[in-house]
């Protein structure tokens, strides 16, 4: 069984009012794996005739972008030509692969009207290989999102498979991706772990692994294992995924993740060429 080898606390790094923890990359740890880093949004409530959220058009390539609404809305529009609004309970899931700009801001509804928030965007590496792969986009609503009961908990399955179940996507490197709500006194457990990466993050509430307690806004870095079983004496919510290790350079350099310093400045120079393409803020 997988224990916690250490917590590692968000840190706060607000976005003008758009209140903003990051617990990876942190100060005693860069990444987990193939697990980049995750922002947490929120929780927070905006007043009607809000400005939203800032994330206007911008690129990114080298990796995947995977974000979980859950409160509010979404709105994504990006330069392959995909454009949504996902709700509350979905997710989008987007390969930026060999370059793509995407815009991910409030829908105009919301900056009416205001309401609750509440976002997680992990961003997950690719392999050299996949690099430079086609863009792709996916999001689903939160009844498109098989949801798994177990003992006192529901696990949110967005990629992999657990109990019989399979997620909504297709993970191009076999990613596992979940959140999970857990009412008090409930238990789940997770296997098939041996060799992977795993990502624990407690986003509301507390929850036990092998008796050591994770509160809300941190992450656990876990001890190597085959399974794990999270336990809770009162309500929480988590995210959790595991994926095949990436043994290869990592260089991160603002919006792009590849894997030496010269696909960097490649990077740039290609987005700097409009060969990205470009994405349009769409009003819904």
């Amino acid at each position: 069984m997988r224990k916690v080898k250490r917590l590692h606390p968000a840190f706060r790094d607000d976005i003008g009012d758009l209140i903003t923890r990051r617990p990876v990359p942190g100060p005693a740890i860069g990444h987990v794996g193939a697990f980049l880093f995750l922002n947490h949004h929120g929780p927070q409530t905006y007043a009607p005739n809000n400005r939203g959220l800032p994330f206007g058009p911008h690129p990114h390539r080298g990796f995947e972008t995977v974000t979980f609404i859950l409160e509010g809305e979404l709105a994504h529009t990006d330069s392959a030509g995909h454009s949504s609004i996902i709700r509350a309970g979905g997710i989008q899931w987007m390969t930026a692969g060999s370059g793509i700009v995407h815009a991910e801001v409030s829908p105009a509804d919301f900056k009416r009207d205001g309401g609750p928030m509440e976002i997680l965007q992990l961003w997950v590496n690719l392999p050299a290989r996949l690099k430079m792969a086609a863009p792709r986009y996916i999001g689903a609503q939160a009844g498109a999102i098989p949801s798994v009961a177990a003992d006192g908990a529901t696990v949110h399955l967005v990629s992999g498979d657990f109990q019989d179940t399979r997620g909504v996507v297709e993970s191009l490197t076999g990613v596992f991706l979940s959140w999970v709500e857990i009412e008090a006194g409930g238990s789940v457990t997770f296997t098939g772990l041996e060799r992977r990466d795993v990502f624990l993050y407690c986003a509301r509430g507390m929850f036990h692994v092998e008796g050591t307690a994770v509160a809300h806004f941190h992450l656990a870095e876990l001890s190597p294992g085959d399974a794990v079983t999270i336990t809770a004496s009162e309500p929480a919510l988590f995210l959790f995924g595991h994926a095949e290790p990436i043994n290869e350079p990592i260089v991160a350099h603002g919006p792009f993740v590849m894997n030496s310093e010269a696909e960097i400045r490649q990077a740039f120079h290609d987005y700097q060429a409009g060969k990205f393409g470009v994405a349009e803020i769409v009003e819904a």
